[in-house]
Order: structure tokens, then C-alpha cells, then sequence
């Protein structure tokens, strides 16, 4: 475990993979991470749990018109102490914060 400088370090070690955190957030078990991006075939995207139906129902005709896939591209996601995985963007107090921690 290592402590980074400033959330540049942070943002480094999440592009190689790495999970971060701060060392001021209450729950010490919740960490950020990178997405890795990804291509998901579209007979995946239709049974999808985390998608709602209408959402399918819009990839379904997209499907139909020749776009096979739906793409995942770089984002930032935190898991909390209860294993919620929400999307995440840093505030500016993380973003100028010099407490991040590299976990990995």
C-alpha cells in the first residue's frame, strides 16, 4: 500500500488497473476503480440484468440496424462498505486532496 502525493498519482495507479482511496474518507473500506473498456456483443446486452427493458428495447433496434455491439468506455466507479457500485466523479476537495492511498 502506498500513500500518493495528489490525486494525479491516483489517477495513474487507476489506469494501470490499481484501486484507490482516501485516507480522510469515513469508510476505509470503499475504494475507486477504473472500468475497463469493453466490448459487449449484443445478443449479451439483451439479457443484461443491470439494464432496464426500455433500454434493451432501444439496443434491440439499434441491433437490428446493424450495430452489433454497445461499447463500455473509461469510467470511474466506487464500491462502498456494502459492495454498492455506483459511478463516481472526484469532488474538487479529491481532486486536491494529497491524501490518496494506491491500495494495489
Amino acid at each position: 500500500m502506498e500513500t500518493a502525493q495528489d490525486y494525479g498519482q491516483a489517477v495513474e495507479a487507476l489506469k494501470q488497473g490499481k484501486r484507490v482511496q482516501r485516507a480522510g474518507w469515513n469508510g476505509s473500506d470503499q475504494f475507486v476503480f477504473m472500468q475497463i473498456p469493453s466490448v459487449i456483443p449484443g445478443n449479451v446486452v439483451l439479457g443484461m440484468q443491470s439494464l432496464p427493458q426500455l433500454v434493451k428495447d432501444e439496443f434491440a433496434r439499434r441491433l437490428e440496424k446493424q450495430i452489433p455491439e454497445i461499447y463500455y468506455t473509461d469510467q470511474l466507479a466506487i464500491v462502498n462498505t456494502e459492495n454498492v457500485i455506483s459511478g463516481w466523479s472526484p469532488t474538487a476537495a479529491d481532486s486536491l486532496a494529497t491524501d490518496w492511498i494506491i491500495l494495489d
